[in-house]
This record gives C-alpha cells, sequence and structure tokens, in this order.
C-alpha cells in the first residue's frame, strides 16, 4: 500500500506541475485527480486515474489493474457520490452515477478499444469492472492551483 500512495503522490505531484499532463506509461492518456471522501474514515483522499470523456461527462474505471476487488475510491464515490475532479488546470464539482447494462458495456469497450490495458485488466478478474459517470454539477468549476485548491 505504500507503494501505491507513493506512486500516486508521486503522480499527482506531475499532473500539477504540467497543468494534467503526465509522462511515462501515461503519457498522452487523459487523465483526471478524482477526490472523495472515505465512506469508513470521512478522510479527503485523491486518486489520479484515466477516463473517458463522453458528452460532458467524465467516465472512470474500476479496474484496480484487475483486481478481484473493487479499489476504495469505488466505495469512497458509493458512500459519498458529490466530488470534485481536477482535469487539467480546472477543479469541477460533479456527481457520481454508477453505468450499467448496454450503456456500461459501450463505454468500456470503447475505452478497452483506446487503451488495450483495460481489457487485460477484465480478463484478469471474475468481477464485471465498474464504469462511473462522473457528471458536472455546474458548481465549482474555478482553476485549481497547485495544491487543489480553487482560487478566488
Amino acid at each position: 500500500m505504500a507503494d501505491t500512495a507513493g506512486f500516486n503522490e508521486r503522480n499527482i505531484e506531475e499532473f500539477r506541475a504540467n497543468h494534467g499532463q503526465l509522462g511515462g506509461g501515461f503519457a498522452g492518456a487523459p487523465v483526471l485527480l478524482l477526490h472523495t471522501i472515505g465512506a469508513r474514515s470521512g478522510a479527503a483522499r485523491v486518486n489520479p486515474m484515466m477516463y473517458l470523456a463522453d458528452q460532458g461527462r467524465y467516465l472512470v474505471f474500476a479496474s484496480k489493474a484487475g483486481s478481484d476487488r473493487n479499489p476504495d475510491w469505488y466505495h469512497n464515490l458509493l458512500a459519498h457520490p458529490e466530488v470534485r475532479i481536477e482535469v487539467g488546470d480546472d477543479e469541477i464539482a460533479v456527481r457520481a452515477e454508477e453505468l450499467r447494462g448496454a450503456e456500461r458495456d459501450t463505454a468500456f469497450a470503447e475505452q478497452a478499444r483506446r487503451h488495450p490495458g483495460f481489457a487485460a485488466y477484465q480478463r484478469k478478474t471474475r468481477r464485471v469492472i465498474p464504469v462511473v459517470a462522473l457528471i458536472p454539477t455546474g458548481e465549482g468549476t474555478a482553476p485549481a492551483d497547485r495544491t487543489g485548491r480553487t482560487s478566488s
């Protein structure tokens, strides 16, 4: 877990320093920072993740690299669906809604087409990887500074 936390922290710092862009294995990929509240702890959390833009929504995929367990951020969104994201230099208030059925399948297939690692993640696990739509609420769209706080 410490390795994951360090990896995430380095990516968060790089994301903010480079206006939402990451290098390495994420070079050129659309990445956002998801801010959640811990489902049990109530603690603030930030997770970098790839997304798929979809008609004004941001779709995220609870792959956890093909683990048989959903990632913590997924459980956090179920408990507290009103969250915020950082995309580039903007901070956006969003509401999380899980996609189901054909809509989920179509979105996942598109993400797997664009980024084949997601297809590999699905093959590694027995669970159906959840797809969550982050829908802007129209609140809090001020540009974020490098600490993630909105500017006034």
